[in-house]
């Protein structure tokens, strides 16, 4: 269980700051990627354009992974991010579940579940379902 907790750890550096190389790296060839709403997508060159986007959309990320469970060739983690949206400026906060199957030490399939708002807000669940 060390080797993933440092796995998850090691993975959590590559946020902080991007290094978009190093995490497009730990991606197998033909991964494929389900990220909350967004359409699902193959590849290692659709998931540099995801993180650029991301990297330039979240302004100094600050990031905590935490692993959770380990079962044949699929591992979990929960994370905690906040960042400055470049855009509007605003403070954001988000919390996300990971599932990673992996396939020779590189994720081949990367599912999360994610949630983001302001983090100066409170928010209830009518306003998380708007």
């Amino acid at each position: 269980m060390e080797e993933c907790r440092s796995f998850v750890a090691y993975v959590e550096s590559l946020f902080m700051p991007w290094n978009v190389d190093a995490l497009v790296d730990g991606f197998t060839e033909d991964c494929v990627v389900r990220f909350g709403i967004v359409p699902e997508f193959r590849g290692r060159e659709a998931l540099r354009g995801f993180f650029m986007a991301r990297s330039a959309k979240q302004k100094g990320y600050r990031l905590k992974k935490q692993f959770r469970t380990l079962m044949n060739d699929t591992m979990t983690n929960i994370w905690d991010g906040e960042w400055e949206d470049s855009g509007t400026g605003r403070l954001m906060k988000g919390f996300g579940v990971e599932v990673w199957t992996m396939r020779g030490g590189k994720i081949a399939v990367w599912e999360t579940a994610f949630n983001s708002g302001p983090a100066d807000e409170a928010l209830d669940v009518s306003q998380m379902l708007k």
